[in-house]
């Protein structure tokens, strides 16, 4: 009884106080009000706990400095700085760029994560003002914002002009110019010669000869060569160096550091060589052909493949004279110093382990033999050397962070959040290193290549030095073809020993194309039984 009583009892009981306190209008409004209030607090907490238990945290990473974030303490080698921190805060960390969020991956699993399982949502990329203004506004393959047109010029590249069919035709020119290399060596027998700068000039030639079909020669080849070189080697400066432009905004329009401006002062100068030889090729064609006599199949050329599949393209998605060129602005930029390094660093390597030179010259004898030269059709027969290109390109990969992605939308990797338009760098130089997935990992041994289980299809993130998914390097095949035709002629026709006294350095210079900190000199010796082979 007492239970359905209680009822009755409350409502006296809050009847008696209601009257005996006395309230009036405005204070029981008050009372409501602060009630309601309480309410909404009280949901709000609620909501904001369990919320957040759902929601994954940002990764963790350094503390940084109120408005400038991380952006003091980026030690210039930004590679292994990001080493570094991965071993104190993990696979996935964040620092805070300025306004911009930068997300470092170092390890296979989350590597995985944004270039497959997230392939889409990150296959975009975070465009510097520097490379903006280096590829007319980010019209290249590189820049170039992911859909339909972006697809079309991967199509170009990949289907039409690296295909095996098209190297295949331009085999002559690659040709020529490593003969003109052989013969250069040849007149420098003794003397201490700078190889990556030859090596420059030889991929220069055989980039800019695929092109647009010819190149300077004599002394003009060498004085215009070590001009491009310049170029190109400023234009990678600029490109991998922070930018306060990028890291904030709102300060674009100034261009504090310079570095837009130098940037378009730069690609002026490729910009007037470009419109020159289009120009050339135009009226040539318009002339009635694309051959003259003494040209050859020198004629069948990438510009005047593009400038057809320009007057022919779709009309949906059409291919422009702004995207020639900077399709060109990327073969002679992105093609040339990235594969001369790696047969720089390969060279390198190899004299520093006399035993892995001999070994690879064993090879060549027994394929080639010593009165012949190497032509691109003994390069599959050579898998010691092969293994050799794919350990070095392990502990030296051209792009050592590739190039940054950029998430269209927020999305979860390794268990943390990552912010849509973050800056995400992949560490492939750092997972390339890792003692967790590589015996010895610093030590060169092209011999664990030997087993035939890395490629560069990016399908094994243990070892992608050419990135993977959508946004894989579209040069791959001719990149391989370009190095192993290379190292195999230096390694064929010479020996190579350092000049008397010198120490044999093997540090790297970063930058958003990885370096020899110092160039590499050597002696190179004759070693063919045929002189007239070095003509």
């Amino acid at each position: 009884m007492d239970l359905f009583h209680k009822p009755a009892s409350l409502s006296s009981a809050w009847s008696w106080w209601w009257k005996s306190s006395n309230i009036g209008n405005d204070d029981l409004t008050h009372i409501f009000l602060i009630l309601f209030l309480a309410a909404v607090l009280a949901i709000s907490c609620y909501l904001w706990v369990f919320t957040k238990k759902e929601t994954p945290p940002i990764p963790p990473g350094p503390r940084g400095l109120p408005l400038v974030g991380n952006l003091l303490s980026l030690d210039p080698q930004l590679h292994t700085y990001f080493a570094a921190l991965s071993r104190t805060y993990g696979p996935i960390l964040k620092l805070q760029l300025g306004n911009k969020v930068g997300i470092v991956v170092s390890s296979p699993a989350t590597a995985r994560q944004v270039l497959k399982d997230h392939d889409i949502t990150f296959a975009n990329r975070d465009i510097p003002v520097a490379g903006r203004a280096a590829t007319y506004g980010g019209s290249d393959i590189v820049w170039t914002p992911y859909g339909p047109e972006w697809r079309m010029l991967r199509k170009v590249c990949v289907l039409k002009m690296f295909s095996n069919a098209t190297l295949d035709g331009v085999y002559a020119l690659r040709r020529r110019e490593i003969r003109q290399t052989v013969g250069y060596f040849y007149s420098q027998v003794g003397s201490p010669v700078n190889v990556g700068e030859q090596m420059f000039l030889t991929v220069l030639n055989v980039v800019t000869s695929m092109l647009w079909g010819g190149t300077v020669k004599g002394e003009v080849r060498a004085s215009l060569g070590a001009t491009f070189r310049q170029v190109v080697t400023e234009m990678t400066e600029l490109l991998g160096k922070p930018n306060v432009s990028d890291f904030y905004p709102g300060l674009a329009r100034f261009d504090l550091q310079g570095i837009e401006k130098q940037m378009k002062g730069l690609a002026i100068r490729f910009d007037q060589i470009f419109d020159k030889i289009i120009d050339q090729r135009l009226k040539i064609d318009k002339e009635g052909g694309s051959r003259t006599e003494d040209s050859g199949k020198e004629g069948n050329d990438f510009l005047q493949f593009l400038l057809q599949l320009k007057n022919e393209g779709d009309a949906k998605t059409p291919l422009t004279m702004t995207h020639v060129k900077a399709l060109l602005m990327d073969m002679v930029v992105g093609g040339t110093d990235t594969t001369s390094n790696t047969v720089e660093f390969a060279m390198a390597e190899m004299m520093n382990k006399p035993e892995t030179m001999r070994k690879a010259q064993q090879e060549l004898e027994k394929e080639v033999g010593k009165d012949d030269i190497v032509e691109e059709s003994h390069i599959h027969k050579l898998q010691y050397l092969h293994a050799v290109m794919k350990e070095t390109l392990r502990l030296h990969p051209a792009l050592p962070l590739l190039v940054p992605h950029c998430p269209s939308e927020s999305c979860t990797v390794g268990g943390y959040s990552v912010p849509k338009g973050a800056r995400v760098f992949v560490n492939v130089w750092a997972i390339h290193r890792d003692p967790s997935i590589w015996e010895n990992p610093s030590e060169f041994d092209p011999e664990r290549f030997l087993n035939g289980k890395w490629d560069y299809s990016g399908k094994d993130f243990n070892y992608f030095p050419f990135g993977s998914g959508r946004r894989i390097c579209a040069g791959v095949a001719m990149a391989e073809r370009t190095v192993m035709l290379s190292l195999a002629t230096l390694l064929h026709s010479f020996e190579w020993k350092l000049p008397q006294g010198e120490k044999l350095e093997l540090s790297e210079k970063f930058g958003i194309v990885l370096k020899k900190e110092r160039p590499l000199v050597a002696i190179p010796t004759p070693r063919l039984s045929d002189l007239a082979l070095y003509e």
